[in-house]
């Protein structure tokens, strides 16, 4: 309730409130008896990790050309033919090479598709069309489609910079005009002690995105034409040719910096076993949302269930773990700063650890869990993929429920919250929600139209505090296990991230 009040106005990574929302979760870990487990200089008492920010965003409109083989260049209308692409570690990017298309820019062999086959990108812009082939599993399919995956398989195969090409698809989706409109906004990362921004080890600027009518310019005298190619991007399964295009593209951008800061909060609670407290399970959940904005009566976006209640999930584990007696393991409880801003504050933890990496065996994350209604069910994002499996149904049946499939597979909801972050560092990791059984499908609908990312989403709504209880007790079921077990969480044989990222595979 303190939380989600309208005096924390949102509790927005980097503002003044977020901070005092992180100073109370520091005081209840206190009260729960977890020990600090942030920076000492960083205040709260030791139980905040400072997290340098930085804001960016374009500064002006940039530039962009393209040479045809005979030497005639074209300049591309910002605006009508392209948007530019802020670039997080440089005031001002420049590059001009030749441009190859690759299709969705996808290197996937688990689905026989390659979309550099046949074509050399070293030196080279690379162009892609955004999105991924439909007939990938969910959570791989939004893995591969982002755009930082695609410009790291352009990296690793020697290219200097991306383009992003819209189709007629992506332009019924989403309109080119409200992809300019959105440049302007302001984006986050974490910064370098130059003030830069922290992007991908080895990644390479994206440059701009590419309207219909500048793609159509770009391809002009190619082997294939655009228009063949935006043909076969309405198909959910596209297969598209890769081939050099006869052109040499120069883009020249500015992107302006604003430092910020922000903390994550950690607590630890120490493991009992001499051998095993060496090991960690961190429970993690986000402190921040997304702040004020917006016109009306209310401006507020309280947060209420993404994710203060979450927070107050981890709270109440840690005072149940504190009565019930320490685990084998030691426990990390962490409360992370600007998840809203894309997985920030857990991406610094998890690459500036307060214990050692490799220490770390699991990560369990709460958010947003839906406690408007009463659930019949659970969801374990991930939980198919570990051995973290057999000890998720244990736990969700044990409380009387039942242990239900992905509802929504095509939203990739697995790499879309902080326990990613840990994934992405080999680290068999799960994420639960209410399942939709029952009443929860409408309560769920309910929620993602009228709520999501809304002021709506405050203590007016019919949260059913009771299944706050039931929520929290299989998460503590679940963290228990893993704290006590013999073995530690590896990855089912084969599993596409655990092999990606390098995790213990099972035999």
């Amino acid at each position: 309730m303190f939380l989600a009040s309208d005096a924390m106005r949102g509790r927005e990574a980097g503002s003044a409130e977020y901070d005092i929302a992180a100073q109370y979760v520091a005081s209840q870990f206190f009260a729960a008896g977890l020990k600090p487990g942030g920076d000492a200089a960083a205040g709260a008492q030791g139980y905040l990790q400072q997290v340098p920010l930085v804001a960016y965003k374009p500064a002006g409109k940039g530039t962009v050309s393209i040479t045809r083989a005979g030497g005639a260049t074209q300049s591309l209308m910002y605006g009508v033919d392209y948007v530019p692409s802020a670039d997080p570690r440089a005031k001002e990017t420049a590059v001009t090479a030749p441009v190859v298309f690759v299709g969705y820019g996808i290197v996937a062999p688990a689905y026989g598709r390659d979309d550099y086959r046949g074509v050399d990108v070293r030196g080279k812009i690379v162009a892609f069309v955004s999105g991924s082939p439909a007939k990938m599993t969910g959570e791989e399919r939004a893995w591969l489609g982002s755009a930082t995956t695609k410009a790291r398989f352009a990296a690793e195969r020697g290219a200097i910079g991306t383009i992003t090409l819209q189709t007629p698809r992506a332009e019924k989706q989403r309109a080119f005009a409200r992809l300019v409109e959105a440049s302007t906004h302001t984006r986050m990362t974490w910064a370098n002690p130059d003030g830069t921004g922290n992007v991908e080890a080895g990644s390479i600027p994206a440059l701009a995105t590419l309207s219909v009518a500048g793609a159509t310019k770009l391809f002009a005298g190619a082997r294939t034409p655009w228009a063949k190619v935006a043909r076969a991007a309405d198909k959910p399964d596209a297969v598209f040719v890769a081939e050099q295009l006869p052109a040499t593209l120069a883009a020249a951008t500015q992107t302006s910096f604003a430092p910020a800061r922000s903390s994550n909060v950690v607590g630890v609670l120490p493991g009992s076993d001499p051998v095993l407290s060496k090991e960690v399970v961190v429970l993690s959940a986000h402190l921040d949302h997304v702040g004020v904005s917006g016109e009306g009566p209310d401006t507020i976006h309280n947060g209420a269930l993404d994710n203060a209640i979450g927070i107050a999930s981890l709270i109440e584990e840690a005072k149940r773990f504190q009565k019930e007696g320490a685990p084998k393991r030691t426990i990390v409880f962490l409360a992370v700063t600007a998840e809203e801003k894309g997985l920030i504050g857990s991406d610094y933890f998890a690459n500036h650890p307060t214990v050692p990496l490799q220490s770390i065996v699991a990560d369990v994350n709460l958010d947003m869990p839906i406690l408007t209604y009463r659930f019949e069910d659970m969801v374990a994002f991930g939980g198919d993929r570990s051995t973290l499996g057999p000890i998720i149904r244990r736990a969700v049946e044990g409380a009387g429920l039942a242990l239900s499939p992905d509802p929504m597979p095509d939203e990739g909801i697995f790499v879309r919250s902080d326990h990613f972050r840990f994934v992405q560092k080999g680290v068999p990791s799960v994420f639960l929600w209410p399942g939709q059984k029952g009443p929860g499908k409408a309560a769920v609908e309910q929620f993602m139209s009228t709520n999501y990312h809304k002021p709506g989403d405050d203590l007016s709504q019919p949260i059913e505090w009771e299944q706050g209880v039931r929520f929290v007790d299989v998460n503590y079921r679940i963290a228990r296990e893993i704290a006590d077990s013999a073995t530690r969480p590896v990855w089912n044989k084969g599993d596409y991230f655990g092999t990606l990222f390098k995790g213990p595979i099972a035999e």
